[in-house]
């Protein structure tokens, strides 16, 4: 423990052979993080200037791809300075602020997601009343809640958190996720509890939620003409390819804090880092190549094409 002015500071014991391999850790991580940033700013930036991507649809993905940016500003830069650092430390306080913007970021996103399964059900199986039930109050209010509602309940497991005596000081990870936990010397049944309230609210709930609107999509659709089942296609797919991409990341932070201590060192960072970079520029991509209008907006921007 090293104490600077009454500062607790953690080590993040999860890096591997950083003598050795550090520029190209720093690197990667480094151009990881700036096609992160492009690839997601330049589809935020479409939906933003072109009238025609003003629908709750693309709304629904900007936020998404504003999720991601705003996760990876909080992960990579930290992660850049740590690969070329002696030590790789970071103080209590700002491991509890990184771990609010994850989980934050981390909720939201389930609510995005569930926002965006709602508003392809009422386009596709109740389209004369999409008008009237999407309205513009009605995306605001659902994009309101959807960022404050998991940070307001986060805040108050980091409150919990930020009282509870430390006995542990080396965290066995690169970033502050839920393995923050394993450094208190007991466990909280309060904030135990709330845990369990915060998952079933922001993850459990709109993971079964998301299975019915989109099982309805499925029946309405195979029940329907060749063009519904197509529109269906062509606007749920790329939804349902970044939920399980998204829910194959929180799988994956679940298990490497339950059993990280049972994986090699090695095969641990690698995994840690796969889980930072595959969502957030798989988001992108998936959107871009999927998204018909947002595609040809791309292919206009990038190659000249016109738009038919």
């Amino acid at each position: 423990m090293e104490n600077e002015l009454n500062v607790t500071y953690i080590t993040l014991g999860g890096f591997v052979d950083m003598d050795k391999y550090k520029y190209l850790y720093f690197s990667v991580v480094f151009t990881a993080f700036i096609l992160i940033i492009w690839f997601n700013v330049t589809i935020i930036c479409l939906i933003w200037i072109h009238r025609n991507l003003h629908e709750p649809m693309y709304i629904f993905i900007a936020a998404l791809l504003l999720n991601s940016v705003l996760y990876s500003t909080n992960i990579y830069p930290k992660l850049l300075v740590d690969f070329l650092s002696e030590k790789q430390i970071i103080s209590y306080s700002a491991c509890l602020f990184q771990f609010f913007i994850i989980y934050s970021l981390v909720a939201s996103e389930f609510l995005l997601l569930t926002a965006m399964s709602y508003d392809r059900y009422v386009s596709i199986c109740k389209p004369l009343q999409y008008s009237t039930i999407m309205r513009r109050r009605t995306v605001s209010i659902i994009l309101v809640l959807a960022w404050l509602v998991p940070a307001c309940e986060i805040s108050i497991l980091v409150i919990l958190s930020a009282d509870m005596k430390l006995c542990n000081l080396t965290l066995n990870g690169i970033s502050c996720n839920n393995a923050i936990y394993s450094l208190h010397c007991e466990n909280s049944k309060t904030r135990s509890a709330l845990g369990v309230v915060v998952l079933t609210i922001t993850a459990l709930l709109p993971l079964h939620f998301i299975l019915f609107t989109y099982t309805r999509i499925l029946i309405i659709s195979y029940r329907s003409s060749r063009n519904v089942r197509r529109k269906a296609a062509q606007t749920c797919l790329p939804h349902l390819l970044v939920l399980i991409s998204f829910s194959c990341l929180c799988a994956f932070d679940v298990t490497i804090v339950r059993l990280g201590s049972d994986f090699p060192k090695t095969v641990h960072f690698i995994i840690s880092l796969q889980t930072i970079f595959y969502h957030p520029l798989f988001n992108p991509i998936i959107y871009g190549l999927k998204m018909k209008e947002i595609s040809k907006h791309l292919k206009k921007l990038f190659c000249g094409t016109k738009i038919m």
